[in-house]
């Protein structure tokens, strides 16, 4: 022993390698230095560590070869070198030996560890034995197998990687630096089958030294075999059918199962003679194939389709990753059968791989395979974030291990909707070549558009995993950000706006954020949208004044400004009542500014002065001034997207409307003032009393009506719309909701002022009235003229009597008295006439505001059906007519039996 100590490992291992095969220390240099790679690498064993079992092989061995004593020696060393603690690692050395001493050209039913690495050992003693890659694909059939066993140097692409050196019954042997076998074999497919499959297989593994690995088979084998299986119409054995169940499984035919197209499945053919059992069992198998076609046509279909986008590319390559992790789970029982073939075959031994061992091994990847197939069909013709929604939907499963399987797909499906969805709320992009995101883009919209038309959300394309609300925050946020940018022309940046957050860098990550919706995502959600819309509405009204313009629209087209509006009439007045067609718009401009410069209009800033006009409608035959005239507010930039063209409109409609009505109020207001002025005067003709009296209480009726529309329309129409549209606005949190406020005020009141086209017979009934005002006014101003003309005439004739008769003459002739006579009968013929007249306008006035209350109560507006009570408040017209006398609360009841 001392002079064994003195010398160098690599001095005993070279003797050792001389003794085992009898030759010089040159002509063993081969050998000897892929004994010091094996000795120096991180090989795994892949049988159990078991000490005994080797020695008592060892001493079988001696025994065989009819050398007792050296067993009996050998058994004493042992014994000793259990004793001491010269080896720390006995059993390593004792398998090395056994291994060593097993000739590699005699295969033995206990495949030894030697005889194996004596196969694998390379010609070339610089190449490394044993390396690791992924599987590509099996071989293709029986004959290509047998050509490349009769030539293993020619293989091609088409074949089966080596998995790298799979164990069938324990831990893997890996080189140093690789991999373990823990970390490479994790996923489901694989792992179940490299780690247990076999536990009673004798140690076994696959090495190649480069390039993909098939089963080296020598040429009489392959004869036998195809000699063996030659004859289809005798009964094949179950080795056989394994054979042709792992081409299957790769959906290649095999000799005696292949595709039936007619039925889509898999069918072993009526003339081979098998046992019921076998065939079911066969049959049962073979669906993996055909789950594992169905997958494979997919992906290959959709990889190179560019269109598929990157969404779609992403479900390709998870579906990718379970086919590769299928395949090792092949190469592994594939590699099994071929050791098999070298092991077994001549000895005539069993197989372990039998088809019940099979369905057990591929329990759980069929199970796999058939969500991922179900998968594929629920995909067809789906891509971008509906394609998300579909993985999403199979997630909802009670199997933790399906659900892992849908959630790893649907983290790399999400990823690319995620990197969308961060350059959208951080930087405003919109990066979606083949229109996966749910947010969409039209080009063709022009700035002053952009925030209505340019961006829309693809509700199809709305990931369901991503709720409607969180989409339309999602839309918002990136539209504020452009919006800033392209047409309030603001260079802030968007991360001064919003802080951008960490982007997700892997699938992993993504998958946990859509997870976990009403935390971390919503947070970020809400965090850019609260920030963003803030920003935007600061700017809209620190820069361009969005709230005071909307109070400007409220004082001057709602007609708020009071003393500026009844200046402006009075000013308008003369030009007003002139025909339509004599009107220039540069003096009724001229009249407006002077009605600014007078009123406490002139106090507010320039910037809406300038914006508010004059305008002159269409004309049309027979209108006057008041049927024209309009004021008009002009809109531009940022503001036009909350006055847009369809809001302006409803304003302009609204005005015109209230500036009928407030023409009504001040043409009332003359008819008083006439009649004030006019009833001392009038007194003295006592044939116009009753004349005047019917004129006073037309007049008070039509005040009456007037001032209760007047209230209804300013008080419970306009002021309560503005108190809830102000209201929102103080509270908007983004530009939508304001534009939302407004949208809802101005359709509030063009409802409830009857210009909406439920209303529209109300309308006309109105605007019938109002008619009927202008003529009463008109008939009332004949009656005075008349009135008037007649007093002075019999003043002036007064006057003559009175001075002929200070002259002393006679005050009046016969002649004189006759034709003053005939003057007043023709005058007082004319009354008749005149109440007649009336009487006519107030029938007809009466009737329509009669036809008026009518539909006012049957209107489902029950603010409406309150005004006809007020407008008949002593229940005047509900006397006349049956229709009205019917009570609120019953008209309500009939409308909903009705309804």
């Amino acid at each position: 022993m001392s002079s064994l100590d003195q010398k160098s490992p690599n001095v005993l291992l070279q003797s050792l390698c001389c003794k085992i095969i009898g030759k010089t220390e040159a002509e063993v240099a081969h050998q000897f230095q892929y004994a010091v790679r094996v000795i120096g690498s991180n090989y795994a064993p892949t049988i159990e560590r078991d000490e005994f079992l080797v020695s008592e092989k060892i001493q079988k061995e001696l025994l065989k070869q009819r050398r007792v004593a050296d067993a009996a020696l050998f058994s004493e060393l042992h014994r000793k070198l259990q004793t001491q603690g010269v080896l720390k690692h006995r059993w390593s050395i004792l398998y090395l030996l056994l291994s060593l001493c097993e000739d590699p050209r005699k295969p033995s039913r206990d495949a030894s560890f030697g005889a194996l690495i004596a196969q694998a050992l390379p010609r070339d003693a610089h190449s490394t034995p044993f390396y690791c890659a992924r599987p590509q694909s099996l071989s293709l059939s029986h004959p290509e197998r047998f050509s490349l066993a009769q030539n293993p140097n020619s293989m091609g692409t088409s074949g089966v990687s080596s998995l790298g050196v799979y164990s069938l019954n324990g831990p893997q042997i890996l080189l140093a630096g690789h991999q373990t076998a823990a970390e490479s074999l994790r996923q489901p497919l694989g792992s179940h089958l490299a780690w247990n499959l076999l536990p009673t297989a004798s140690p076994s593994f696959a090495p190649t030294s480069r390039g993909p690995l098939l089963p080296v088979i020598t040429s009489a084998r392959s004869a036998l075999r195809q000699q063996r299986d030659g004859d289809s119409n005798a009964e094949i054995g179950e080795a056989t059918l394994v054979r042709d169940i792992l081409y299957v499984f790769q959906g290649i035919d095999g000799k005696f199962i292949k595709m039936c197209s007619q039925a889509n499945c898999y069918k072993i053919d009526e003339k081979v003679l098998l046992s019921r059992s076998l065939r079911d069992t066969s049959s049962r198998l073979a669906e993996l194939g055909w789950l594992h076609n169905k997958v494979r046509k997919y992906t290959d279909a959709r990889s190179l389709d560019r269109a598929f986008g990157l969404v779609g590319q992403s479900f390709c390559a998870s579906l990718h990753q379970e086919l590769k992790e299928y395949y090792r789970l092949l190469s592994v029982l594939h590699s099994q059968l071929q050791v098999e073939d070298d092991q077994g075959l001549n000895l005539g031994a069993e197989s372990n791989l039998t088809l019940r061992r099979l369905l057990v091994w591929t329990y759980d990847p069929k199970v796999r395979l058939k969500t991922l197939a179900a998968l594929v069909d629920f995909c067809q013709g789906r891509k971008g974030g509906e394609l998300a929604s579909a993985v999403h939907a199979y997630g909802k499963t009670g199997d933790p291990y399906m659900r892992a399987l849908v959630q790893h797909i649907l983290g790399l499906v999400s990823h690319p909707i995620l990197n969308f969805l961060y350059r959208w709320i951080y930087d405003g992009e919109l990066e979606d070549t083949y229109h996966e995101f749910f947010v969409a883009s039209d080009p063709t919209v022009k700035t002053d558009r952009l925030w209505h038309d340019k961006y829309t959300l693809r509700k199809s394309m709305i990931p369901s995993f991503i709720t409607m609300d969180q989409a339309n925050k999602v839309l918002l946020i990136g539209k504020s950000i452009n919006f800033l940018h392209q047409v309030c022309h603001d260079r802030t940046s968007p991360g001064k706006i919003v802080p951008a957050s960490k982007s997700m860098d892997s699938p992993r990550d993504a998958a946990e954020l859509f997870a976990d919706q009403e935390g971390a995502f919503q947070g970020k959600i809400d965090a850019a949208y609260f920030d963003t819309s803030k920003y935007l509405l600061d700017v809209l009204n620190r820069n361009y004044l969005l709230l005071e313009h909307l109070q400007a629209m409220r004082r001057y087209l709602l007609l708020g400004q009071g003393d500026f509006i009844r200046h402006l009439m009075d000013l308008l007045k003369p030009e007003l009542a002139r025909p339509a067609t004599t009107l220039y718009q540069h003096n009724l401009t001229g009249i407006l500014e002077t009605a600014i410069r007078a009123t406490n209009a002139q106090f507010d800033s320039p910037e809406i002065l300038k914006r508010l006009d004059v305008r002159l409608l269409e004309v049309s035959p027979g209108d006057t001034g008041w049927d024209v005239f309009s004021l008009d507010y002009h809109v531009d930039g940022p503001i036009a997207t909350v006055f847009t063209r369809e809001c302006m409109s409803h304003y302009l409609r609204v005005f015109n409307f209230l500036w009928r009505a407030k023409r009504m109020e001040y043409t009332l207001t003359d008819i008083w003032k006439g009649q004030m002025c006019n009833a001392k005067l009038l007194k003295n003709m006592p044939e116009l009393s009753g004349v005047l009296h019917q004129c006073h209480i037309l007049a008070s009726e039509m005040v009456h009506f007037i001032h209760q529309m007047q209230y209804y329309i300013t008080f419970e129409v306009l002021e309560c719309s503005w108190d809830e549209l102000w209201n929102k606005v103080q509270h908007a949190q983004d530009l939508d909701h304001i534009i939302a406020a407004h949208e809802v005020f101005l359709n509030t009141i063009i409802t409830r002022c009857l210009l909406d086209t439920n209303n529209r017979s109300l309308l006309n009934q109105l605007r019938a009235i109002f008619d009927q005002i202008i003529e009463f006014q008109n008939a009332q101003d004949t009656l005075y003229r008349s009135g008037l003309e007649e007093l002075q005439h019999r003043l002036q004739f007064e006057e003559k009597k009175r001075q002929r008769q200070e002259e002393g003459e006679w005050g009046v002739t016969t002649v004189q008295e006759a034709k003053e006579s005939r003057h007043v009968q023709e005058f007082q013929e004319t009354i008749p006439k005149m109440r007649s007249q009336l009487r006519i306008l107030t029938h007809f006035y009466q009737g329509m505001v009669q036809q008026f209350l009518v539909l006012l109560m049957t209107s489902s507006d029950e603010s409406l059906q309150f005004l006809s009570f007020r407008l008949d408040f002593n229940e005047h017209y509900k006397a006349r007519d049956p229709r009205l006398r019917a009570s609120l609360g019953a008209s309500r009841g009939r409308r909903s039996s009705n309804m």
